[in-house]
């Protein structure tokens, strides 16, 4: 206890740098498998993905980060193992930043599309397990999160395929396929805007003082989503058409139909990531900052300091700016071929599975989730359509991220434990 009142402030600041240089890594990994799929399409420049997950992600950072936020905080490691000796759990939370932070940027500067997600955990786990005990770790929430990394690339790829084929069935294989784009792609678009203004209004609102019950936001939303439709309709319209042109021509258009479209996907994934991915940085600290703010007890639940989501929110941004287009090539050029129809395919399935994982408080991998869709897509095409060497090297980046984490947090749990001791 005297440890946190002596060096509380120094702890504090630390622990803001390194969760600072953890949200850097996931803008630099997490947020490029975001946009990576609508540069890979060539439906966004580099620089306007960019421009884009700037605000977008910034905003559901800031506005819906706190659901999930908790669930890192509180389920991984049971905290009455703490109880006599917080400082451990403070030290050990900072270590876990900083293992997991340094783990993302080596990875993103080899354009190792890994997950944030995957390296959080394993490095609290990893502390907490050898630091302080096996049995500090809640092993069946681990278990859990381990199952929703299995669990929720399925369920994208499966919403990826589905909606990849409708767009075939409904559009490309059809005697008219602009026509058809022109009726059903406003559906999508309807879709889209759905999504992304529900988890706004359901989640993200409340952190500014606007409540909704769920029947308010759902007609809200769907009004959202009605608008959004009308807007990209109107763009539809505006693309110029030569209705003498060959078919191959008449899927090019359609194809620049479908970029109009993957603009307001790509919004949804970087607000869906924004505001699952950022507990990965602030989680941790948040603990840090409650623990030394409340002389050492570890509350079941404490509200976040002001700054947190910002810094949060910040580092994100930075790290996509600087690092980020090293692993969009990988994941949107690397995996499978894409256009902006199976990018949008990917992109939309993605990012309602990240909603709902966020709406129920899941940590799930981003990663994971748009990999899978990617998959998805590429699957809808046959086995030959998919590079089977990237997927290889993806799920061994995956494989040895827990270790590497847990091994780091590890080393420095112990460094930070000498230091201040």
């Amino acid at each position: 206890m005297d440890i946190l009142n002596t060096y509380g402030s120094t702890l504090i600041l630390f622990a803001g740098i390194v969760g600072f240089l953890m949200a850097w890594g996931i803008g630099a990994n997490d947020v490029a498998n975001a946009m990576g799929t609508s540069v890979g399409s060539k439906a966004l420049t580099i620089k306007q993905a960019i421009i884009i997950a700037m605000i977008f992600e910034f905003t559901g950072a800031y506005l819906a980060g706190g659901e999930v936020t908790s669930t890192i905080r509180k389920g991984i490691i049971d905290a009455s193992y703490f109880i006599d000796q917080p400082e451990l759990l403070v030290y050990g939370m900072t270590a876990a930043l900083l293992a997991a932070g340094l783990w993302l940027i080596i990875a993103s500067y080899y354009g190792w599309p890994v997950s944030t997600t995957h390296s959080i955990v394993g490095a609290i786990v990893g502390f907490s397990a050898v630091g302080v005990g096996v049995d500090s770790v809640t092993w069946s929430k681990v278990v859990g999160i381990v199952g929703s990394w299995v669990v929720t690339p399925l369920i994208s790829g499966v919403i990826a395929y589905m909606i990849f084929m409708s767009s075939q069935k409904l559009i490309f294989n059809t005697k008219d396929p602009i026509k058809n784009a022109k009726r059903y792609v406003p559906f999508y678009m309807f879709l889209a805007g759905f999504i992304l203004s529900l988890v706004t209004i359901t989640k993200g609102l409340k952190h500014v003082g606007l409540h909704f019950s769920t029947v308010e936001a759902a007609i809200l939303a769907v009004l959202i989503g009605i608008i959004v439709a009308v807007i990209g309709k109107i763009f539809i319209n505006r693309v110029k058409i030569d209705p003498e042109a060959d078919k191959e021509m008449h899927f090019s258009n359609v194809e620049k139909i479908f970029a109009v479209l993957m603009v307001i996907t790509a919004c949804a994934m970087a607000f869906a990531h924004g505001s699952n991915d950022v507990a990965n940085a602030i989680g941790p600290l948040a603990a840090v900052v409650n623990i030394v703010h409340n002389d050492g007890q570890i509350s079941a639940q404490a509200a976040l300091a002001w700054w947190i989501l910002p810094l949060g929110g910040i580092g994100i941004v930075l790290g996509l700016a600087i690092f980020g287009k090293r692993v969009m090539a990988t994941i949107g050029q690397g995996i499978t071929h894409l256009t902006p129809s199976r990018g949008f395919a990917a992109e939309l399935a993605a990012a309602s599975t990240v909603v709902i994982a966020s709406g129920t408080g899941l940590p799930i991998s981003t990663t994971q989730t748009l990999v899978g869709a990617v998959l998805g897509v590429g699957m809808a095409r046959g086995i030959a359509a998919l590079n089977l060497g990237v997927i290889r090297n993806i799920v061994i980046s995956w494989v040895i991220t827990l270790p590497i984490g847990a091994t780091l947090a590890i080393i420095f749990f112990y460094m930070l434990k000498a230091i201040f001791s």
